[in-house]
């Protein structure tokens, strides 16, 4: 096993679950979520004197009202952009404090209420306006061309990729059923009946290339996880799952949020990609090759999502995921098990706080029917290039 490079880890993790929670305030929520992850831990909330959020008001809390409400006295705190992609950001924000002494237990939280609200790339959602600024929106949303939400961007990635690579629509399918299928055995998952092949086909386009099951569901939850040094964890209630290492999200006039560099729209270049040293410098970090992750989990706000974060690590070529991931390779017992819980397109989607919790239910032997043997290493990682690597 690698050398724990940052020496720090997760030693607590809670949630109420995916789903919908109109009769509960966002403060409840995250309450509830914060309890079992002390529970989890072992810890106290006079522990915790490190805060960092996810999600800010008013889908969720921010770190003001969380810090009161939830009566910690932290004294490092911080607070992202409210968008899914900023997951890992906090985790390694939250081990940066701990390696530089800015706290000794660091609460991550994210908690978000969707369903107050209208739906996604309508006015009625509170980012709708983010869409209107100077350079287009944070997910490529182009209102004067017709591209009020998400996945407008996404299928034109989609379908230049198809277009590039010559590759056959339905082979996204694998994705969604592959997934579905390992949230079988996940009892927090919102869809957990199987789905085949012919029922994918089924599926009505939203965008097309995109279809409904290509897409993820919107949830409301709360999801808490707790970190702290590596040293005290050995004596905490939990086996400590560590970040054996990271890397940030990559930025500039080649980058995409829903695709690897070359996909996007008004992209200054463009080029066929490949990796390079610093795309793949985590690995180096952790002292491990793709091969040797147990368990890659990535962010599926849609389905080929999952390809590009495969090609972008190296796990396979360019343009060739949709074939690596035949034959069952990405479920639970293939070679290499990805988004082991259902991930956002079954699970719900969490900004990435679900696939934490599965990934440390698989590092601590704890996920049931969805257990991998013998899985020691783990990985998250997103199409824009940010990841992190955990390890026991």
């Amino acid at each position: 096993m690698a050398a724990r490079r940052h020496g720090v880890a997760i030693v607590g993790v809670g949630t109420v679950g995916f789903g919908t929670f109109t009769d509960s305030s966002s403060a409840t929520l995250a309450n509830a979520a914060l309890e079992r992850a002390l529970e989890d831990s072992g810890l106290s909330r006079a522990d915790v004197d490190g805060l960092l959020i996810q999600i800010g008001s008013p889908r969720g809390l921010d770190y003001d009202a969380a810090a009161r409400l939830l009566a910690l006295n932290v004294r490092f705190t911080s607070q992202t952009w409210s968008h899914g992609r900023f997951g890992a950001t906090v985790m390694q924000h939250a081990a940066l404090a701990l390696t530089e002494g800015l706290a000794d237990v660091v609460l991550c939280l994210a908690v978000f209420r969707n369903s107050a609200f209208a739906k996604i790339g309508t006015a009625g959602f509170p980012s709708f306006g983010e869409g209107l600024r100077e350079g287009g929106g944070p997910h490529a949303e182009t209102h004067w061309a017709g591209l009020a939400a998400p996945i407008g961007g996404a299928a034109l990635a989609i379908q230049r990729y198809l277009h590039r690579y010559g590759i056959d629509r339905e082979k996204l399918g694998r994705v969604a059923i592959a997934q579905r299928r390992a949230a079988a055995g996940n009892p927090l998952a919102v869809f957990s009946k199987e789905i085949d092949a012919d029922e994918y086909a089924r599926s009505p386009y939203v965008v097309e290339p995109l279809r409904v099951l290509d897409c993820s569901v919107m949830v409301d939850t709360a999801v808490a996880v707790i970190l702290t040094t590596s040293e005290r964890a050995r004596d905490l209630r939990q086996r400590p799952v560590c970040l054996l290492a990271y890397q940030g999200i990559r930025g500039g006039p080649n980058e995409f949020v829903f695709g690897q560099p070359g996909l996007g729209v008004n992209q200054a270049e463009i080029f066929d990609y490949s990796p390079d040293k610093h795309v793949m410098s985590v690995f180096g970090k952790a002292g491990l090759d793709p091969g040797e992750i147990g368990t890659l989990h990535c962010y599926d706000g849609f389905a080929p999502q999952v390809l590009w974060t495969l090609e972008r690590f190296g796990f396979c070529g360019p343009g060739e995921a949709a074939d690596f991931i035949g034959d069952g390779r990405i479920e639970l017992t293939g070679t290499l098990p990805v988004n082991t819980s259902g991930g956002h397109l079954s699970e719900g989607h969490s900004n990435g706080w679900g696939h934490t919790l599965e990934i440390v239910a698989q590092l601590r032997g704890q996920a049931g029917p969805r257990q991998i043997a013998g899985c020691e290493t783990a990985m998250w990682g997103t199409t824009i290039g940010d990841a992190i690597i955990y390890g026991i």
